[in-house]
């Protein structure tokens, strides 16, 4: 029986992928999984039964993912779970920024009297906007949010450049061949009428849009930020709204400095908000977190490679070490001399960590942990599992 303790209130479609026969939720102070979403725990103490921790969204800022990496604990997200919300929004405001919509609506509401239509129709060239079509969009990032929000923008007639030197190769197969890509970002600063970003927040993105930056822009480029707060300056998106280098801002974070602004939309957090979002991010990190558990394989983590094989042994060693030179080579050494045969195995490094999995022949229980025993004596290993195959019937 596993485990699970979750933070803030996760969808019941994604906790029923956690069948009660199997999972225990929120039933102990010791568990093996944590699902959450918003909730900060940088100041949470994590029990070391804690193996891994899902968050039901994209960014992990709200969990101290170098931590949990020093601790063997696999940090997982849902990237594109949300994407289309968040891409809805963007292209809603991307209308919004042109067309004085709301403002209009409101003015309606303070109309009275018997010819209320007459007003309106008499007063209306006051909320005179234009049109997206024909002008030109850069968009900063192009992962699953920013890729569509590219196709979807050209699909309004604009003219579209992507700028994003990492660009996976799933997601380049997705981006319409009628978006340009920009070659550097000072392309996209110069250019474009409207620039929105989709980066997720390092140490290389924070002020990634600051006085520079906004000095080779337009004074008529309006800049939407649906990423994170610190991915902008906010004392420079003022000065340069007061002085004029900029024409609008919007963003989907609040900020009391940018509240009461004519030039500035704030929205409350709005972009994942929605009922189907919530949903879809619930499903994928219930079942990331469900699959690692299980069967020892990892995929969106942040933290840890991509590792994955085929489980058809009666068990399974998972184990985080320190990626340093031989470890698979030591690794083998204690394997092969405690007398287990190796099945299958494979090993994935990033950055200073390793992961690795390896499927044994043996059916002995007492030898395993044995075994695992001797591989945490490894002053470079830091979190050693035994797994026995359910599914096969072991």
């Amino acid at each position: 029986m596993f485990q699970i303790k979750t933070f803030n209130a996760i969808a019941p479609e994604g906790l029923q992928r956690l069948e009660p026969e199997h999972y225990a939720i929120n039933e102990s102070e010791q568990p093996q999984g944590i699902l959450l979403r918003s909730q900060k725990l940088h100041d949470y103490d994590f029990p070391k039964s804690v193996l891994g921790v899902a968050r039901a969204g994209a960014g992990t800022n709200n969990i101290p993912v170098q931590s949990c990496t020093e601790k063997g604990i696999v940090v997982f997200n849902t990237p594109g779970a949300n994407a289309n919300a968040v891409k809805e929004l963007v292209v809603a405001s991307l209308l919004l920024s042109v067309r004085p919509i709301i403002q209009g609506a409101q003015w309606v509401q303070t109309l009275s009297g018997n010819h209320v239509e007459e007003q309106a129709e008499a007063h209306k060239s006051q909320f005179a906007g234009t049109e997206l079509e024909g002008k030109k969009l850069g968009v900063i990032g192009l992962g699953s949010i920013g890729a569509m929000v590219a196709n979807d923008a050209y699909r309004l007639g604009m003219e579209v450049v992507g700028y994003d030197p990492y660009v996976s190769v799933d997601t380049a197969w997705t981006i319409s061949r009628r978006v340009k890509r920009a070659n550097d970002i000072a392309e996209v600063f110069s250019t474009c009428d409207f620039i929105t970003v989709h980066v997720p927040l390092m140490d290389n993105t924070r002020n990634l849009i600051g006085t520079d930056e906004i000095s080779k822009m337009k004074a008529t480029t309006k800049l939407f930020n649906f990423s994170r707060k610190e991915i902008v300056d906010t004392d420079a998106i003022l000065k340069a709204l007061q002085e004029g280098r900029l024409a609008g801002y919007t963003t989907d974070f609040a900020d009391e400095q940018l509240l009461h602004n004519e030039k500035v939309l704030v929205l409350p957090h709005l972009g994942a908000s929605t009922e189907e979002a919530e949903v879809n991010c619930a499903k994928m990190a219930a079942r990331t977190l469900k699959k690692f558990l299980e069967f020892g394989t990892i995929k969106r983590s942040v933290n840890f490679p991509t590792v994955e094989m085929a489980f058809r042994s009666p068990y399974r060693i998972t184990i985080i070490n320190r990626n340093v030179p031989n470890m698979l080579g030591q690794i083998s050494s204690i394997i092969a001399d405690s007398g287990i045969n190796i099945d299958n195995m494979l090993n994935r490094g990033r950055d200073d960590f390793a992961y690795t999995l390896v499927d044994v022949a043996s059916e002995d229980e007492g030898l395993l942990k044995e075994l695992a025993d001797t591989l945490r004596t490894n002053e470079n290993i830091i979190r050693v599992r035994v797994i026995k195959n359910q599914e096969a019937g072991y």
